[in-house]
């Protein structure tokens, strides 16, 4: 169900469960602004989900409000990921859904990676 990203966080939400260890993940990386794991219903060969370890609901919320350290520590993470997973040279997509017609699913901020296939238009026609 799509959530509203005006809302207060929830620190009953599924990724922050797995920060705090109560729920497994197979993570790709980790450092002190950011947790990445590969998602548990893959939409390409490559799906990876990026998270702050900050407790934000939305980007909304995390540009707002997250400090110059956890935006930058954030979006270098990702950045790192997407190398890591060697997928610049063939191109790959990174998705951050806010708020109900976005489908956000999650009230925590997350970015997903994709890649390891044509991924096709940006929206469906």
């Amino acid at each position: 169900m799509p959530i509203d990203p005006t809302r207060p966080y929830d620190d009953s939400n599924v990724f922050a469960k797995i920060l705090r260890g109560e729920l497994p993940c197979k993570k790709v990386y980790e450092d002190d602004w950011a947790l990445a794991f590969h998602d548990i219903n893959p939409l390409a060969p490559v799906h990876i989900l990026v998270i702050p370890k900050g407790s934000y609901v939305s980007w909304d919320d995390f540009s707002a409000n997250g400090s110059e350290e956890e935006i930058a520590g954030f979006v270098r993470a990702v950045g790192k990921v997407a190398r890591d997973q060697q997928l610049v040279v063939q191109g790959y997509r990174v998705l951050a859904n806010i708020g109900k017609r976005a489908g956000q699913e999650v009230a925590h901020l997350h970015v997903h990676i994709f890649g390891g296939q044509p991924l096709g238009p940006m929206l469906a026609r």
